[in-house]
């Protein structure tokens, strides 16, 4: 299911502790992200000790890769960093621990500079559409970001060299 030579992998920091994108966090997912332009992708294994039922990923730890994919495709195709307003999701198919899945997100809609509407679809192994989530996520400009003590002057520079890239 190797299909990330058609993707550019887009870098990420190693400073951080995010649950879903930090190489460094032992018990998160270490989402690496890909491009080809128009949507952003990651491929995960998810890991047994976040099933819910049996062999099933945990609704939660979907919400978050959803969340997640959605997130670094404003990042980087909407050039913006976010905050999640509201996220809906569409359970539509088991997710397997174990499973490589793949999910894809991108942008639908930006209203006036303030809110982006985005998409995140979550794909089994199969290719088998498993989960589908709309979010709405508030553009946040660097200033506003740095009083609200969400990001740092470094954090606002390593994130403005990936979203260069």
């Amino acid at each position: 299911m190797d299909e990330s030579n058609r993707y550019k992998k887009l870098p990420n920091k190693s400073d951080h502790m995010c649950f879903g994108c930090s190489p460094v966090n032992p018990c998160g997912l270490r989402m690496q992200f890909y491009t080809d332009g128009h949507a952003v992708v990651s491929w995960i294994t998810v890991a047994d000790h976040l099933c819910g039922w049996t062999d099933r990923v945990h609704g939660g730890v979907i919400s978050v890769i959803l969340d997640e994919i959605m997130s670094w495709s404003a990042l980087y195709l909407l050039k913006s960093f976010t905050v999640t307003k509201s996220l809906t999701v569409d359970f539509l198919k088991p997710v397997f621990i174990g499973d490589t899945i793949k999910a894809e997100g991108r942008p639908v809609n930006v209203k006036n500079n303030k809110d982006a509407s985005m998409e995140g679809i979550l794909y089994n192994s199969d290719g088998e559409l498993c989960a589908r989530s709309t979010g709405t996520f508030l553009i946040l400009p660097p200033k506003v970001a740095k009083r609200m003590g969400v990001l740092t002057d470094k954090t606002i520079q390593d994130y403005e060299r990936i979203m260069e890239t």
